[in-house]
């Protein structure tokens, strides 16, 4: 992978290029619902200088009784162009360093047809460890104008899932912690039965970067990651987690991997773990 297709930025990149006014930066961070402080009150307190708060839970389908889905293209379009981003511009996105939402984020403009788009490696946490500035409070962005296209290929749905049992063509991971999918523990969301999707594999999420610097791991470590999960690099993958958040951390290690063409489960276990939902495996994989 050369320098120009990796996803991923360094800090010393993004601190050079800070009052660009073609390059726009976006705080993602994401909690669980119920975690404090609200991570939109984190943004509030401290953010890097000109990054414009991206928030998951309103850059989607609010018709949706599932949480934070996909919008269309039309509302994504708005959304984002109200945050200050145009089409022409390169958009760097990071989140407060436990890679969470930062993939999410940019998974969904790649899927909108926003190829500029790129992740502040180690985000915010390593951002703060250098020393580096931060501002606070809510900056009013200058409207952009942007224009978004679907690309359906990039998300799969229940239906497509489902039919994915039989067939085996899309290898299924599932980026959530071994207890939850192996059942042993209760979902965090109330009613979800426990379990994973049958003949799905697992890989959580956090063993795909360092805690200490918030870097995303070597491509060597990377690919060992996938291996020990059983997942075949070659053939197709869908990811999988709670609510299609975390398992954006593991498309983004299958891209700086080489791999094109993986897809993101929207609905994840949110969807999958219904309690009339489609059939359910416990145990390891």
């Amino acid at each position: 992978m050369t320098a120009t297709d990796d996803p991923l930025v360094s800090t010393e990149w993004l601190a050079a290029k800070l009052g660009d006014p073609t390059v726009k930066v976006l705080d993602a961070s994401f909690k669980m619902p119920g975690v404090m402080p609200r991570p939109i009150d984190d943004y509030l307190a401290a953010h890097i200088p000109g990054a414009v708060y991206f928030d998951v839970e309103e850059v989607c389908d609010h018709a949706s009784a599932l949480p934070h889905m996909f919008p269309d293209a039309s509302q994504f379009a708005r959304d984002v162009a109200a945050l200050g981003v145009s089409s022409g511009d390169t958009v760097v996105i990071y989140d407060a360093g436990g890679w969470v939402a930062a993939p999410r984020a940019w998974w969904m403009f790649l899927a909108f047809g926003h190829t500029q788009v790129r992740i502040l490696d180690g985000g915010l946490k390593k951002w703060r460890a250098e020393g580096r500035p931060t501002e606070s409070g809510k900056p009013t962005p200058i409207p952009g104008n942007l224009t978004a296209t679907f690309h359906p290929a990039y998300v799969r749905d229940k239906q497509q899932m489902a039919a994915n049992l039989e067939k085996a063509a899309e290898q299924v991971i599932d980026a959530r912690a071994a207890d939850r999918f192996e059942g042993r523990v209760p979902e965090p969301r109330p009613g979800l039965r426990a379990g994973h999707i049958p003949g799905s594999r697992n890989l959580p999420y956090n063993e795909l970067f360092d805690a200490n610097t918030g870097l995303m791991k070597s491509h060597d470590e990377l690919r060992a990651a996938f291996v020990r999960a059983g997942v075949d690099l070659d053939r197709p993958i869908v990811t999988s987690c709670g609510s299609g958040v975390s398992a954006a951390v593991l498309t983004l290690a299958l891209y700086r991997l080489g791999v094109r063409g993986s897809a993101l489960y929207d609905g994840s276990w949110s969807e999958w773990g219904m309690q009339d939902g489609p059939p359910v495996a416990t145990g390891p994989a």
